[in-house]
């Protein structure tokens, strides 16, 4: 069953930040084509390239308060969709200042400036499924599972999640989504299948010796195509009328595949023979055998499903991999 066909609320403006990111260069056209009528702001960090079309664009760090209550209480948003965040866990370790203050500080910030500025906003806030930590020990999760995070970045975001739940006033609308890992192309090699996309071209094109670098292969994760969470993104937007004033989503596949299987389907889409070394700097210091989550009340809300198989999903990461070794 595909999305629900939802007529999509009147919004005006709609603030988008980090949408000049990785996800965000499939959520800002996926949003200029669902709201057309409606006026689009980028919130960009000062320095940094990329700005989607039809979407005008705003400078300032998201930490920067009197920065973002000064760009909120001009444009008047009725839609802010968050993206923007230190999304690399690897980072987090060993930078957490700087994790707490563009994931914590950033999102009170925003929520201080709606607040004040936008009191009846709608604020679509993309959280992350490490927040639950060490409930994945229990088994697939649920959105009523106890948030156990395991590390700066993951507390970060459950401590982002409960500012909004405090800051806004009665009147806002706040959907959070707790998404699980989700790839494709356009994501850097700080994350894990675009690394062994990138290190396979390299060895193709014999820029590498025939080794690929790797973490923990065991660890099972629950993965999806960053085109599929965005339509998830769209379809609970479209649908935040009929939502409570609340809303908490898991963006998950519902199943989880070891990160050797996925290694395994990229190497058999290429010619090369390797072999796969541990390198102890992409071990984590703790480590979760399985994280999957449940996805009954994203198909209950809107009739989501992920329609994009990870075959097809790694097939593209290669092929953009490749594109750029040579």
């Amino acid at each position: 069953m595909s999305e629900r066909t939802q007529k999509a609320p009147a919004f005006r403006r709609i603030l988008l930040t980090g949408g000049n990111g990785f996800v965000g260069g499939y959520l800002a056209p996926a949003l200029f084509a669902a709201f057309p009528a409606a006026e689009g702001l980028l919130l960009r960090r000062p320095g940094t390239a990329g700005c989607p079309a039809g979407w005008a664009l705003a400078e300032a760090e998201i930490f920067d308060r009197e920065a973002v209550a000064a760009i909120v209480a001009r444009f008047e948003p009725d839609l802010v969709v968050h993206l923007a965040a230190q999304a690399s866990i690897g980072e987090a370790t060993v930078s957490a200042e700087a994790t707490w203050r563009v994931n914590f500080d950033g999102s009170f910030a925003l929520a201080s400036a709606c607040a004040r500025a936008a009191p009846s906003v709608t604020l679509f806030f993309v959280s992350s499924s490490e927040v639950y930590g060490r409930s994945f020990l229990s088994g697939s999760v649920s959105e009523d599972a106890p948030l156990q995070p395991m590390n700066a970045y993951a507390r970060s975001k459950a401590a982002a999640e409960q500012v909004f739940a405090d800051v806004l006033p009665a009147e806002a609308r706040l959907i959070v989504v707790r998404s699980f890992n989700h790839t494709g192309p356009g994501q850097d090699e700080r994350f894990v299948l675009p690394s062994f996309a990138a290190q396979i071209a390299r060895i193709e094109a014999h820029r590498q010796p025939p080794e690929i670098r790797v973490g923990n292969l065991d660890a099972e994760r629950d993965f999806l195509d960053v085109r599929d969470v965005c339509r998830a993104y769209v379809a609970l937007i479209k649908a935040a009328p009929a939502l409570r004033a609340h809303s908490v989503f898991n963006v998950s596949s519902g199943s989880s595949r070891s990160v050797r299987s996925l290694l395994e389907i990229l190497s058999s889409q290429s010619s090369t023979c390797f072999e796969a070394v541990v390198d102890d700097t992409r071990l984590r210091p703790v480590e979760i055998p399985n994280a999957v989550g449940r996805n009954d009340l994203l198909r209950a809300a809107v009739g989501w499903r992920p329609i994009h198989p990870i075959d097809e999903t790694l097939a593209a990461l290669l092929q953009e991999a490749r594109e750029k070794t040579v």
